[in-house]
């Protein structure tokens, strides 16, 4: 990895320092997008057991509902660990070491998106369509978002890169 103040420039006028600080504000705006949807789905989620269908679930899918809300919960917790990095390193001159802890931080508040976008929509359609309308649903969501979430972002990395645009991974 190359150290924050050997990056060599990218295009931009700023410094180092302005460079972290424009990455550390892209990054929260990103994580307040997480973290409405985050809310919306965990608050969708927590507002089920108090529907009358509910008690009709099978074990499976009170499981899976269970292991949504922990998702739910979970994911939250990422999603917030940046501003508790923050508060720990505010003013001791570590902003590359905050940024790119909550770049990787960012990365599994993703994948816990992911997760629970996937175990929301294979609960929904078990409860509605069935169990085996529920593992297609469940298996397409994944395969769409692996595509989409892990797939195009190398995919227009790797044509930045033959196109000469980008700076190589140089600079954050």
């Amino acid at each position: 990895m190359v150290e924050p103040d050997q990056v060599p420039r990218t295009g931009r006028n700023e410094s180092v320092e302005e460079r972290m600080d424009r990455n550390w504000m892209e990054l929260i705006q990103e994580l307040r997008v997480l973290q409405t949807g985050v809310q919306i789905l965990g608050g969708f989620l927590l507002t089920l057991p108090f529907q009358s269908r509910f008690e009709h679930l099978d074990d499976w899918q009170r499981g899976l509902y269970l292991f949504n809300v922990m998702a739910a919960a979970l994911t939250t917790a990422l999603i917030l660990l940046p501003v508790s990095v923050h508060r720990r390193l505010f003013r001791r001159g570590l902003k590359a070491t905050l940024v790119s802890s909550a770049d990787a931080i960012t990365k599994w508040a993703l994948a816990g998106v992911a997760i629970l976008i996937v175990g929301s929509a294979t609960l929904v359609f078990d409860v509605t369509a069935g169990r085996t309308a529920a593992m297609i649903a469940g298996s397409f969501i994944i395969l769409v978002l692996l595509v989409l979430v892990v797939g195009m972002p190398l995919w227009l990395h790797r044509r930045a890169l033959q196109n000469g645009g980008g700076n190589n991974g140089n600079a954050p």
